[in-house]
């Protein structure tokens, strides 16, 4: 396939996960709906075929170069490095809601730093641990540990 037909695919799929979210974001929270299609994006995404990072480099607005030193800083995912290397979907589609947010808020210098910092967050948010120890805390639940 092409690089040119691969953008598009690409950037067509992102606008149809990006739909998709929209949609399932402004649903209540307890919708039955909405994780519904939380699901299906997660789906697309899960499907679709690894990107070439001259393909993400087009979608995130950033030099090949660049995108080839997200990935090997762990930013992007590589899901295949040979013969050539291709980024995971999931994490590419990440990438680029945090970049667009991130330019959003006039933003353009230490893009790379800025974007690991936020999904570092987020993995930690996502830990069950973590969530079960501050919903702990918020219900004034647990322990005060003070070292001297």
């Amino acid at each position: 396939m092409s690089v040119g037909i691969e953008k598009e695919q690409t950037q067509r799929l992102m606008e149809n996960v990006d739909a998709i979210e929209e949609v399932a974001g402004s649903l209540p929270s307890g919708a039955p709906g909405r994780s519904k299609l939380y699901g299906v994006a997660a789906d697309l995404l899960a499907s679709a075929r690894p990107i070439r990072p001259v393909v993400a480099a087009d979608l995130l607005e950033l030099t090949e170069k660049t995108v080839r030193a997200w990935a090997n800083e762990g930013v992007l995912v590589i899901s295949e490095a040979e013969p050539t290397m291709r980024l995971e979907p999931q994490r590419v589609h990440e990438v680029l809601r945090l970049v667009r947010e991130l330019r959003g808020l006039g933003r353009t210098r230490g893009l790379l730093d800025e974007v690991h910092r936020r999904l570092s967050d987020q993995a930690l948010l996502d830990r069950a641990d973590l969530s079960e120890s501050l919903n702990q805390m918020a219900e004034g639940n647990g322990r005060v540990v003070r070292t001297k």
